[in-house]
C-alpha cells in the first residue's frame, strides 16, 4: 500500500534576514550559533497520522509544563548537511540514509516513523528556500538538523499519542574551531555510554544527555573528548563522544582500515559507512571488529597501529593524537594527522563539494 505523499504548505517570511546580514554572519559561523529564516514542521496525532506540513519563518516554540517529552524524553534528531557544489548549486549528503535511521530510532523510542520521502522532502524545502545560506567557502556548509519530539500535555509514563517533527538550519564552519588538528581522549572507565538492549544505536537526546558529566572528566584530565568503552568489562572500543572511530593498521597501500562493529551500542554512523566504502575505493582494506584499550595501547607501541580517527557529520574526520587512562597514556603515532586519515578526509570532502566524482550516488542535488 502506497503513503499518500504529504502536502507542505509554503508561508515564506515577509522579513528575513537582509543580505549584508547574512553575509556578515557567514564569514564566521561557526557551529549551532545562528540560524537560518525558516523552519519546517510536520505534525503526528493518534488516527490521523501525518498533517499540518509546512515550511514558515523560524520561530520560537511555546511548550505547555506539562509536555511530555519534558518529562519522558521521547526526542530523536538527525544531523546531515547541505554542500555548495563547484558550479553554485547545492546538494545535500546522502538525506535518504538520514531518512532511514530517523525512522529506526522512532521505532526504539515507540514513536511513528515519518516516511523517507517526506524526511527528504522536507530538508529539501527548506534548503531550497534558504539556499543563500548555504556557505561557498572551504570547511563550510549549511547543518540541517530535524528532529522530532512528543507534543502531548499530560502526565504519565507511555507513547504519547501526538508528536512534531521540525527541520531547522544552521551555517556551520569547522566543528573544532583550531582545525584539522589531532585531540587528546580520555578513556572513561567509571561512566558508560549504552548498554546492551539499551539506545545505543538510537539518536536520541538521552543518550547524549548521559555522556556530558564523562565529557567534563575528560577535560578535568586535560583531554578534548572522552572514548566510550563497553558497559560489561569495560574494555572494548565503542565512541568517542558522538562519533564513531577508526584506526589504521600498516600504513601505504596496504593499510586497513579497523572499526568497532555494530552491536546495538554504537550509533551506525553515516559517515562512517561512507568512509568504508571509499576506503575500499582507494584500495584499503576494511575490517568491522572488536578493538580493546590493552590492543589499542600495544599497537600503538609496537607500530601496527599507526593512525586513529573519529569521524561524524559535524566535524567528518578528526585525527587522534594523545590517548590518556587512569593507568597509562601513550601517543598515537607521531601525533600528527596520519596520511591515510588526511587522505580519506580529502577524498570525502572532494565527493561532497562537487571537486570529484560521486561513484556511489550519495549526492541529493537541491534544484
Amino acid at each position: 500500500m502506497t503513503t499518500p505523499r504529504i502536502a507542505f504548505d509554503l508561508k515564506p517570511s515577509a522579513q528575513p534576514l537582509s543580505d549584508a546580514e547574512r553575509d556578515a554572519l557567514l564569514r564566521e559561523p561557526g557551529f549551532g550559533r545562528h540560524f537560518t529564516d525558516h523552519m519546517v514542521t510536520v505534525k503526528w496525532t493518534e488516527g490521523r497520522g501525518w498533517h499540518d506540513a509546512q515550511l514558515q519563518p523560524y520561530a520560537p516554540l511555546q511548550i505547555d509544563p506539562a509536555n511530555m517529552t519534558l518529562h519522558y524524553a521521547q526526542t530523536i534528531f538527525e544531523g546531515l548537511k547541505a554542500y555548495r557544489q563547484r558550479d553554485g548549486s547545492v546538494a545535500t549528503f546522502r538525506p535518504d540514509a538520514n531518512a532511514r535511521r530517523f525512522q529506526n530510532s522512532a521505532r526504539r523510542l515507540g514513536m511513528p516513523t515519518l516516511p523517507e520521502e517526506t524526511f527528504v522532502e522536507a530538508c529539501d524545502l527548506l534548503v531550497r528556500q534558504d539556499r543563500k545560506w548555504v556557505p561557498s567557502e572551504p570547511e563550510q556548509s549549511l547543518y540541517l538538523r530535524p528532529f522530532m519530539f512528543a507534543s502531548e500535555v499530560g502526565l504519565g509514563v507511555k507513547p504519547a499519542n501526538e508528536y512534531l517533527f521540525m527541520v531547522i538550519a544552521s551555517p556551520a564552519g569547522a566543528y573544532f574551531p583550531r582545525g584539522v588538528k589531532p585531540v587528546s581522549v580520555w578513556l572513561s572507565e567509571e561512566y558508560v555510554r549504552a548498554a546492551p538492549g539499551g539506545m545505543g544505536e538510537a539518536k536520541t537526546g538521552g543518550n547524549y544527555a548521559g555522556s556530558l558529566v564523562a565529557q567534563a572528566e575528560a577535560a578535568e584530565q586535560g583531554c578534548d573528548q572522552v572514548v566510550w568503552l563497553d558497559a560489561l568489562e569495560r574494555r572494548w572500543i565503542e565512541e568517542m563522544g558522538g562519533m564513531n572511530l577508526c584506526f589504521v593498521r600498516g600504513s601505504g597501500p596496504g593499510a586497513t582500515i579497523l572499526t568497532p562493529e555494530l552491536t546495538g551500542t554504537l550509533l551506525p554512523g553515516i559517515t562512517r559507512d561512507s568512509l568504508l566504502a571509499i576506503a575500499q575505493d582507494l584500495g584499503y582494506g576494511v575490517e568491522e571488529t572488536r578493538i580493546s584499550t590493552d590492543g589499542w595501547r600495544e599497537g600503538n607501541a609496537d607500530g601496527t597501529l599507526t593512525e586513529v580517527f573519529a569521524c561524524g557529520t559535524a566535524a567528518v574526520i578528526t585525527p587522534v593524537g594523545q590517548v590518556k587512562s587512569a593507568r597509562a597514556e601513550w601517543t598515537v603515532g607521531d601525533g600528527q594527522p596520519g596520511s591515510v586519515t588526511t587522505q580519506l578526509r580529502e577524498t570525502l570532502l572532494a565527493l561532497q563539494t562537487g571537486e570529484a566524482p560521486d561513484p556511489h550516488g550519495w549526492m541529493h542535488p537541491v534544484s
